[in-house]
């Protein structure tokens, strides 16, 4: 069950269950997207395109979870009309809701290029020493996603604080698989195409660490009613240790 400490106790009995299961749906289409992530790492390190096929079709699911969340909180927000952290709740799970939309399409980026690779006669030795690099980064964001789920559900600020500060390492193993190849590149440009499709790969899992640092913004605005996108978050940190 999620922390239910910060909403509010309404009259209504089933405002109160259109709230929770809204959230309950916000940590479902999270799962979805996880196994994603988690299948077209499968995929790109395994070199089966029968998996990033999967992949390819699941992404349907996670578009149709956006949706329809999307439209029972436009219901809410015309029935109810919600006003302070009832609002926020809507306002945070809209966001967090396109932002798992968007770490659904950059899994399927991933699988489609895995799919690419596998289609592909073989990929070069040097190619094939960076998989456990991406496989290392997949699964460091798909952590990052998780944690974040988990703040969202627990409204916990200084568990999404720390989840955020771990999007600096999702940075730094992106950029050095990116000097890697791009030196390979430049030492054999005949495997450009190949090295490419490797690469934006990479790009696509750093995006998703990306997202996930968005998840945990909306938290601390959630809680804290306070917009933190252009501040740090050792910033924010002390504000919410100050309160």
């Amino acid at each position: 069950m999620m922390d239910n400490e910060h909403l509010g106790t309404h009259i209504s009995k089933q405002f109160n269950a259109d709230l929770e299961n809204l959230r309950e749906e916000v940590l479902a289409m999270g799962g979805i997207v996880e196994e994603q992530i988690t299948l077209a790492l499968d995929a790109f390190t395994n070199n089966d395109s029968t998996i990033a096929d999967k992949v390819i079709a699941n992404e349907k699911m996670v578009n149709a979870k956006e949706i329809k969340i999307d439209e029972a909180c436009t219901k809410i927000l015309a029935k109810r009309q919600p006003a302070a952290g009832d609002l926020r709740l809507i306002v945070t799970i809209l966001k967090t809701i396109t932002d798992l939309e968007r770490m659904g399409d950059e899994a399927e980026k991933v699988a489609r290029m895995a799919k690419a690779l596998a289609n592909k006669e073989m990929a070069t030795a040097h190619v094939k020493l960076h998989y456990g690099a991406l496989l290392h980064l997949g699964n460091h964001v798909k952590k990052m996603l998780h944690d974040s789920l988990d703040a969202f559900a627990r409204m916990d600020v200084d568990s999404a604080i720390n989840v955020a500060k771990l999007d600096n390492q999702a940075d730094e193993e992106y950029n050095a698989i990116s000097r890697q190849l791009i030196t390979y590149m430049m030492e054999e440009p005949r495997r450009i195409s190949e090295v490419l499709d490797f690469m934006w790969s990479a790009r696509a899992l750093e995006r998703i660490g990306d997202h996930a640092n968005n998840i945990c913004e909306y938290v601390v605005y959630l809680v804290q009613g306070e917009d933190v996108r252009h501040k740090s978050w050792d910033e924010m940190q002390r504000l919410a240790k100050d309160e």
